[in-house]
């Protein structure tokens, strides 16, 4: 990894990819034929895609059986388990709907309600992800949402991997379709005879994914448009070299445009980390994939102090912030953007990718500075709630009809003095 000595704030954003022209088009063409023929433009666009023509769309009873059947007990209980801590976090965001009453009979409020209905898109290809089932669909669960669809893309063979199947049904998932990209997208947006349009769309996907979402997005809600993955370390020269290289790595081997940085006040430290990354990636069976992202999107900053070490991540906002420092807590409180935090050398990032209980769906590329990791807020929405008395109008009226007075909104102001009238 290449080492370099900063003396202030580094800037590494990166603006999020806005795909081609041509990307584009076919995601258009791709939603509008959705939109025209239903299912059988689902039906099509699987078999292009994903090469497999399938008999049908909705994931059954015994598949998803078979799935039990080839998932080892012990992993099952894995999945059980991460599943309890992630609820356990995400219990604890529900928030209540409150309402407030002033002397004059003035009522006001808050009304929480949960959304009726959550797409949840798994991405499929390369590998299984079951944790993106479980990280979607529990803050929804946790929220009330009564129905929640599951899409994923399917294997050649037409099955779907058996970790997301298992860690579907052990959430009560019962709507799972396999489609994938750009066409699930549309479907889960504007609906087909077999399924039934949502409210809101969540979960990662590639490029055809994202360029949907932002497409579809008005006509439904969408959670982000996720950037690559990234994780920065912040550590002085207590942190172990081996530990922080193969933290690094395991963001470098998502994908090529992964991002992992080391900073730190020690050169000592930034040297033997930087020996430790190439030892570690001549291992690693996606090593072609890690080598590509060190190589482009990998560094390690050394500053003069630890306090000019939080200013670089302070500015690089990231999606994981690791910090292993002789007192994590005391440079934690001064951290002011970063969408997950883990304390201590005992805390590696996989930690929270899977099992310890907080959302791994973070804001990336530098947008920590502004939004905040999935939760339940993400699957409620708030409706407020006024009700004035008489004794509120004859007090306040006037007050009012002048404020619209003001925006030149005469009707406005009369509707307020029908009711002072009488």
């Amino acid at each position: 990894m290449k080492i370099e000595r900063v003396t202030n704030a580094v800037s590494l954003k990166r603006t999020i990819d806005q795909g081609t022209e041509e990307q584009r088009k076919a995601v258009l063409a791709i939603i509008n034929d959705v939109v025209k023929e239903g299912d059988q433009a689902l039906m099509r666009y699987t078999e292009t895609f994903d090469g497999v023509l399938l008999k049908h769309l909705k994931v059954t009873k015994e598949e998803i059986d078979a799935a039990y059947t080839e998932l080892e007990a012990e992993m099952v209980a894995i999945i059980k388990e991460a599943a309890a801590n992630i609820e356990d976090y995400h219990s604890r965001q529900v928030r209540q709907s409150w309402i407030t009453m002033q002397e004059n009979g003035t009522m006001l409020g808050q009304k929480i309600t949960p959304l009726d209905a959550v797409g949840v898109y798994v991405p499929g290809g390369k590998a299984a992800y079951p944790s993106s089932v479980l990280m979607n669909v529990i803050p929804a669960k946790v929220a009330g949402v009564k129905r929640i669809v599951m899409v994923t893309p399917p294997n050649k063979d037409g099955s779907l991997p058996a970790g997301v199947l298992v860690a579907a049904n052990e959430l009560g998932v019962n709507e799972i379709y396999k489609v994938g990209g750009a066409q699930a997208i549309a479907a889960l947006a504007y609906g087909t005879d077999t399924v039934k349009a949502v409210d809101k769309i969540v979960g990662p996907g590639n490029i055809y994914v994202a360029l949907a979402k932002r497409e579809v997005f008005g006509s439904v809600d969408i959670d982000m448009i996720a950037g690559p993955s990234e994780i920065v370390v912040l550590a002085d020269e207590s942190g172990r070299a081996n530990e922080i290289a193969a933290d690094l790595l395991s963001q470098a081997e998502h994908d090529e445009r992964a991002s992992s940085i080391l900073v730190t006040d020690s050169m000592p430290l930034a040297e033997a980390v930087a020996i430790e990354v190439d030892r570690q990636l001549a291992e690693l069976p996606r090593k072609e994939i890690a080598e590509a992202s060190i190589r482009d999107f990998g560094a390690i900053y050394v500053t003069n102090t630890i306090e000019e070490a939080i200013e670089v991540v302070n500015d690089l906002a990231p999606e994981h912030l690791e910090i292993i420092t002789v007192d994590p807590m005391a440079v934690m409180s001064k951290i002011r953007h970063a969408g997950a935090i883990f304390l201590g050398r005992y805390s590696s990032e996989p930690i929270g990718d899977y099992f310890a209980g907080p959302n791994h769906v973070l804001p990336t590329n530098g947008t920590a500075r502004f939004s905040s990791p999935l939760s339940v807020d993400d699957f409620v929405k708030k409706s407020s709630i006024i009700s004035y008395s008489e004794q509120a109008v004859k007090e306040n009226g006037a007050k009012i009809a002048a404020f619209a007075r003001l925006e030149g909104l005469e009707a406005h102001a009369r509707a307020v003095e029908e009711r002072l009238e009488k």
